[in-house]
């Protein structure tokens, strides 16, 4: 990485409409960035939550079509991310600088992980179980290794190469530091299925160890996010689904802590398994709660944004899916874990509105994509 930055700061918001109000150069992939795999992160996600406490005929079925689906564009644009970077390293250092498209770093290594919990799930059903935990561990490993990586390279540079205006904080500045989460939720999946002793209690203690690196770099971002909102005006009508992403690290937080739980019994002592179950659960009601409060708190801005006008469609949409689905899942284990019908009832609501966000964003991603519009050259700061 270089020393310096040729940026001038920039508020976030000021960001957004030049992202949207820039000539378009149609279906080039010159302007291709990391947050074309929040695509993967949304879709994966539909697929990973169907896992619902109430079964419904054929829901498992679709939910391996959407998995498979995912799985597909995954490989699509990984190849493409490849090419892009081959062909035109200027763009990719001007992403990796930019003060908005540097956070989203963070969503390949999400997609890597997404992609590889739902071969477990759901895929094992048509590789086998052999190869899905093949495809499961590489994906892991890839995608841990990625997302440690952005969770410090990305706050680093912030720290050191830019002067971050009062009213810079945005939604995006989870996406660096969440995929340490999304690590320890999907590698509790793999627990059992590490070799037993040190490998196996290895495995459960660097998920613990990210849950809580996650956790703690989250919970500070979000009071900044918290902070801007109050001190400044709302954020422009582009930026406003990213405030959705706040929701990513509560419901993901809540969702590791169940799936660490019940791996515990597999890798940790009695006493330590049975209180990482007690502390899942006090843990992830009282996160859920103030899950549940953002969510509305989100919802109520985005509604704002709406009748007024400004909710203009581009890749930020995208935050409307993936956080939700977090808080489906969450939402899952917590019912797993005390039978609450609340959160049963709770779980099945949230996948539907999960699943009709997912519908219309999708639908209006594929046709940008064919138009032009979501391929456009990044602004010049």
């Amino acid at each position: 990485m270089t020393a310096t930055v040729t940026l001038r700061p920039a508020p976030a918001r000021h960001l957004l409409g030049d992202l949207e109000h820039h000539p378009v150069e149609p279906r080039s992939l010159r302007q291709l960035g990391p947050n074309w795999f929040a695509t993967v992160m949304g879709t994966g996600i539909v697929a990973n939550a169907a896992t619902l406490p109430l079964r419904f005929p054929g829901l498992r079925g679709a939910a391996t079509v959407v998995w498979a689906s995912a799985a597909l564009l995954l490989v699509v644009l990984t190849v493409a991310f490849v090419m892009h970077w081959m062909r035109y390293p200027e763009t990719v250092r001007s992403h990796r600088d930019h003060p908005v498209m540097a956070h989203f770093y963070g969503a390949p290594p999400m997609a890597l992980l997404t992609v590889g919990a739902g071969t477990l799930l759901l895929g094992r059903d048509v590789i086998g179980l052999g190869a899905a935990l093949t495809v499961d561990w590489a994906l892991w490993s890839v995608g841990t290794a990625l997302g440690l990586m952005t969770a410090v390279a990305i706050p680093y540079r912030m720290f050191i190469h830019r002067r971050i205006e009062p009213d810079a904080a945005f939604g995006g500045w989870m996406m660096p530091v969440v995929p340490p989460m999304v690590s320890a939720g999907m590698g509790a999946l793999l627990v059992p299925y590490t070799p037993e002793g040190q490998p196996r209690l290895t495995m459960i203690l660097l998920c613990l160890a990210m849950f809580g690196l996650s956790l703690i770099a989250a919970t500070v971002t979000t009071t900044m996010i918290w902070s801007r909102l109050v001190h400044h005006d709302l954020p422009r009508g582009g930026m406003v689904p990213t405030l959705w992403l706040v929701l990513g690290p509560l419901g993901q937080s809540v969702t590791a802590a169940g799936l660490l739980a019940n791996a515990g019994p597999s890798a940790l002592p009695d006493l330590y398994a049975k209180g990482l179950m007690v502390f899942s659960v006090i843990f992830g009601v009282v996160t859920w709660g103030f899950a549940m409060l953002w969510l509305a708190l989100a919802a109520a801005v985005t509604v704002k944004t709406t009748r007024a006008g400004e909710l203009k469609f581009n890749l930020t949409w995208w935050g409307f899916t993936f956080p939700l689905g977090t808080c489906v899942t969450g939402s899952t284990v917590l019912y797993s874990h005390t039978g609450a019908d609340l959160f049963a009832v709770a779980a099945v609501v949230l996948y539907l509105g999960l699943v009709a966000a997912w519908a219309v964003v999708a639908t209006r991603t594929i046709r940008g994509a064919h138009t032009g519009p979501l391929l456009r050259p990044m602004p010049a700061a």
